[in-house]
């Protein structure tokens, strides 16, 4: 049913409000998104961010008078590319599309509006967008469906009265159509492995559209990524032997290794820093006088053997062990 026109001009003035409040926006697609869902996810977005919808070619009218009246239209050809039949996989106004407009932080926002999301069973004909597995054990199904899953070619047998799948499924593939089959053995079993939400998908910031995957990109992100690419680059210019500030710390490190090697191999030449290494169990540096490895560990002592007792037979021993044998019995 059309929209009258009082409410026309009253969803005019909605999105010419929040255009002129807010600079940044998600696009967002509401496929499977049921009003209970998305009225929780107003409620929780509220005094952060405002959900618009509508019908595409409304938005479209809307937008495009806004934007010729303040002369800007960086926004709309983002939006809905020129000379480009209508709907066309770039424009933003097709199928179930929405806008989530916020002036906060993105990341707070993108956090929000993924985490509102419900279970779904598998409806027949849906694209599956996960893997389904169905996990090995006992269904609650009793003997009579035995044929329902050798259809299937589940792996089944009985056990105490009821079916029981003797090794994991993997039922659906990701992106495969939901067959009735696989609807109605999920439905039996009471999984429900689907889940749907506001899924993101794009973002707008600062004159320009980006995916929600850069907004994962964080300060800790970026200092790994920088760090990577200096020690590619002091790399590099070891290897080509070009001289550059990344590779200075570790020209100094390698200079001093191989001054520290030569005062443990020359007799009488040493310098602090060798000393402080060797002391430091790097290796043996030259002594002040000798050149004798100060950091070589001594070898421990072997322990003494205990001394066997001796016994004199030098005075000779009777038959019965006392002394003064050696005479005739």
């Amino acid at each position: 049913m059309p929209l009258s026109k009082e409410k026309k001009k009253e969803y005019f003035g909605k999105m010419t409000r929040i255009l002129d409040t807010y600079s940044k926006l998600f696009i967002v697609n509401v496929t499977n998104v049921g009003s209970k869902q998305m009225n929780d996810t107003r409620l929780a977005m509220r005094g952060r961010a405002e959900i618009l919808m509508g019908k595409n070619t409304l938005m479209r009218r809307v937008l495009t008078d806004y934007l010729e009246e303040r002369g800007n239209d960086h926004l709309w050809a983002a939006l809905d590319p020129p000379d480009v039949p209508v709907p066309h996989q770039d424009c933003k106004f097709a199928l179930n599309t929405g806008f989530v407009f916020t002036n906060d932080s993105l990341t707070d926002i993108r956090d929000m509006i993924l985490s509102n999301r419900v279970p779904a069973p598998a409806r027949v004909g849906a694209l599956a967008p996960i893997d389904v597995k169905i996990p090995a054990g006992p269904t609650g199904c009793d003997p009579g469906m035995t044929s329902f899953f050798q259809v299937l070619q589940i792996p089944s047998k009985i056990v105490k009265g009821q079916i029981e799948i003797t090794t994991e499924v993997h039922l659906i593939k990701k992106g495969d159509k939901v067959g009735s089959s696989e609807a109605t053995l999920l439905d039996k079993l009471k999984i429900r492995p689907f889940s749907y939400g506001l899924e993101i998908v794009e973002v707008f910031d600062e004159g320009t559209f980006f995916s929600v995957d850069v907004l994962d990109i964080d300060e800790a992100y970026l200092a790994g990524k920088f760090s990577d690419a200096v020690a590619k680059l002091a790399a590099i210019c070891f290897a080509i032997g070009v001289p550059s500030a990344p590779m200075v710390p570790h020209a100094i490190g390698n200079a001093l290794k191989t001054l520290v090697a030569i005062s443990t191999g020359l007799e009488g030449f040493t310098f602090d820093k060798a000393d402080a290494f060797c002391s430091g169990g790097g290796g043996g540096g030259g002594g002040g006088g000798g050149g004798a490895a100060t950091g070589a560990p001594a070898e421990a002592a072997a322990p003494e053997k205990p001394k066997e007792e001796e016994i004199d037979f030098s005075g000779g021993m009777d038959m019965f062990g006392g002394g003064g044998g050696g005479g005739d019995y």
